[in-house]
């Protein structure tokens, strides 16, 4: 298996989605990829849009799900989406710098990040955890 990665698993209701990566860092941008690869967002080509985030760490779930949560807010009030991420993590804040585009299309809306069975777990090398979008 790859270092870095994320693929969609069966879920009854909601989607839900395993990542996994060798870092936290790597872990959130993974899973920030993967939730648009399952939204099957299309961001304008072009010119990029630069945007800033800046998170506080209670731990590292909600912190994820907070990062999540800041990009379908952007997606839903801007119509914006997003594919290069610099992240960094110092001092219990982290601090996204982050390039995008405008969404051109997206086959299905996900309304929410939830907290349903959400553990980052240790993975032999890395990081893994298995997240649940509501749709």
């Amino acid at each position: 298996m790859m270092d870095t990665g994320f693929t969609e698993i069966e879920h009854t209701a909601d989607w839900e989605m395993h990542v996994w990566a060798p870092d936290f860092i790597t872990l959130l941008k993974q899973a920030a990829l993967g939730m648009y690869t399952l939204a099957g967002m299309c961001l304008q080509p072009g010119d990029r849009i630069q945007r800033e985030l800046t998170l506080q760490m209670n731990d590292p779930e909600s912190l994820l799900v907070r990062f999540l949560g800041e990009l379908l807010f952007l997606g839903e009030q801007e119509g914006l989406g997003f594919d290069d991420f610099d992240l960094r993590l110092e001092a219990g804040w982290l601090q996204v710098h982050m390039a995008g585009a405008p969404i051109i299309s997206q086959r299905k809306e996900i309304k929410a990040v939830t907290y349903h069975n959400l553990l980052i777990r240790q993975r032999g090398k890395g990081l893994e955890v298995n997240i649940v979008f509501d749709v």
